[in-house]
């Protein structure tokens, strides 16, 4: 079967292939077949969770002596959608992905980053945490790149910016969400004191204040 080629990129053997199946099933494809609850949202959610819990405690065991900004710059590197799109580009994983007719998802950072959140998921809840951190750090996290230095991650950037130059937070609020309920874009926006309001979107609210900050930042020629 197709699907055992995946656990063989993953070095993973999943005991219920259910689980699987749930984390590659893009939501389109669950309205065409009419399956309740068939896709790979909610483990997504779950994935998400774990991946930044495993993250955080091997960060935080691998740096004994390290302040919590650069145990921070250091999840941010392992964590971000870039990232996680480059292991999915590794592992091919649009090949395996379930979607309705004529979807190419090969280049869609969003979404297959969320896949592999959403496999992580399906293995904690397949076998438990241990094998989470296992897929993790032995799959995901590239250890020869683990101690070359983080790029800062761009809302700590802002975050650190703002605070020295006027000793207060930058402000983000949420302006609009469109889309479909699958596919959703949120509209955010970013300001401080002194400068202009800016937006941009993301397919979570995450990923569109990180978008927004990185435009200030440019702005700001920071």
């Amino acid at each position: 079967m197709y699907i055992n080629k995946l656990e063989k990129k993953i070095n993973y053997k999943f005991k219920n292939i259910d689980l699987l199946e749930e984390a590659l099933t893009h939501s389109s494809f669950k309205k065409k077949l009419k399956i309740e609850n068939m896709n790979y949202e909610r483990l997504e959610f779950l994935g998400d969770r774990v991946l930044g819990l495993v993250l955080s405690e091997y960060l935080f065991k691998t740096f004994p002596n390290a302040k919590e900004g650069v145990l921070d710059n250091y999840f941010q590197k392992f964590a971000n959608q870039e990232y996680l799109f480059n292991y999915a580009k590794k592992i091919k994983l649009s090949n395996f992905l379930k979607t309705q007719k004529g979807d190419n998802l090969e280049s869609n950072k969003s979404i297959l980053s969320d896949v592999v959140e959403a496999i992580i998921g399906a293995i904690y809840i397949d076998t438990g945490l241990n094998c989470c951190k296992n897929f993790i750090i032995n799959n995901v996290v590239d250890k020869d790149s683990i101690y070359s230095k983080p790029l800062k991650h761009p809302k700590s950037m802002l975050q650190e910016y703002c605070l020295n130059q006027f000793n207060i937070l930058p402000k983000y609020s949420v302006l609009n969400k469109t889309g479909n309920e699958h596919q959703p874009i949120y509209e955010v926006s970013v300001s401080i004191e002194n400068h202009d309001m800016v937006s941009a979107t993301g397919s979570n609210l995450k990923k569109a204040e990180e978008a927004a900050a990185k435009k200030l930042l440019n702005i700001l020629k920071i």
